[in-house]
Parts: structure tokens; sequence; C-alpha cells
């Protein structure tokens, strides 16, 4: 596992997400009650960031098929999401939003 910085701290907002790629992987950075929270960013239905999509009370939906996802766990709370995403532990060092991240 290492830390791999993804963006600045003023890069994210509540209601404007960021996208990040590491590696090949698409990571969504969220700004959720003042903590950090980054997740798979591609719908696992259909291919949509999800960063682009309706972010309210801690759950993002889909831009394009309206499947609902809890932004801290990754939870599918409504289809047609198909599954649950994968998380990824955050910090913030020297302004800079690392997440911890393993190749797979």
């Amino acid at each position: 596992m290492s830390w791999v910085a993804v963006c600045n701290v003023s890069q994210v907002q509540e209601e404007f997400p960021y996208s990040a790629r590491v590696n090949d992987a698409e990571i969504g950075i969220f700004l959720v009650e003042n903590q950090y929270y980054a997740m798979e960013d591609v719908c696992p239905h259909a291919y949509a960031l999800l960063s682009q999509g309706f972010v309210e009370d801690g759950k993002v939906e889909c831009p394009l098929h309206e499947a609902v996802f809890d932004i801290k766990t990754g939870k599918c709370l409504r289809e047609p999401g198909g599954r649950d995403l994968k998380t990824y532990q955050t910090r913030v060092n020297n302004n800079q939003i690392e997440i911890s991240f393993i190749e797979e």
C-alpha cells in the first residue's frame, strides 16, 4: 500500500467532487461534513463518472441512470448500481489529498 497525492484541497467542494486517475483507476474525491472520501468514480451499471452526478446528504446519484451510492461506504443504495463501490482511505498532507492505493 502506498499513499498517492490526487489533488489539492481547494479542488474539492461539497457540491463539486474531483475526478482523479490513479494508474488505470478512476477515483472520485468527495467532501462530506468537512471530511474527504474517495471511491471508485465509475458507475458499475454503465460508464458514467459519479463525480459528475448529483451530491446531497452524503450520497451521490449517477448522472445517467439514477443509481445512488453512499459516499462514505460506497454502498449501493438504489439500483441499477449493481454492486457496492470500492472505497479508499484518505488523508491531507500539506494541503494535498492523498489516497491509500493498492495496485491489483
